[in-house]
């Protein structure tokens, strides 16, 4: 399996309101603690979001979007988390909370190519 990378990812949630649990797959995370890479991919296009909640803040949903992106990345655009490593960011972005951002929880799988897996994960759990 020389070439191969375990990786780990999730799918990003918007939650525009908490309280009916309903949600929008807005994109995909994926961490490969041996690369010490973590990265994702994010819609841009908020219209699911507003066919749930007419009233939703969808400046507020693109700057927590945003927020989650620089975390992914590690930008110390001042969040102390970004500094962590790779696998600590992913644990922290990934951990279960009620909120309008969400993530599924992590599942794991092996790829020759990271950066096409995350194309292939988000075409199928985002676009689809």
């Amino acid at each position: 399996m020389q070439g191969k990378h375990l990786y780990e990812y999730a799918v990003l949630r918007v939650v525009p309101r908490v309280e009916r649990e309903e949600f929008v797959n807005m994109g995909v995370v994926i961490c490969c603690k041996k690369e010490n890479r973590l990265t994702c991919r994010i819609n841009e296009d908020l219209s699911k979001i507003v066919a749930l909640d007419t009233h939703a803040d969808l400046e507020v949903i693109e700057n927590y979007l945003r927020s989650f992106f620089r975390i992914c990345l590690g930008e110390e655009a001042g969040s102390p988390i970004a500094k962590h490593d790779a696998t600590s960011r992913f644990r922290w972005l990934t951990a279960n909370r009620s909120s309008m951002i969400q993530t599924s929880r992590p599942h794991v799988g092996f790829t020759d190519d990271l950066e096409k897996e995350l194309e292939r994960l988000y075409e199928v759990l985002v676009e689809a």
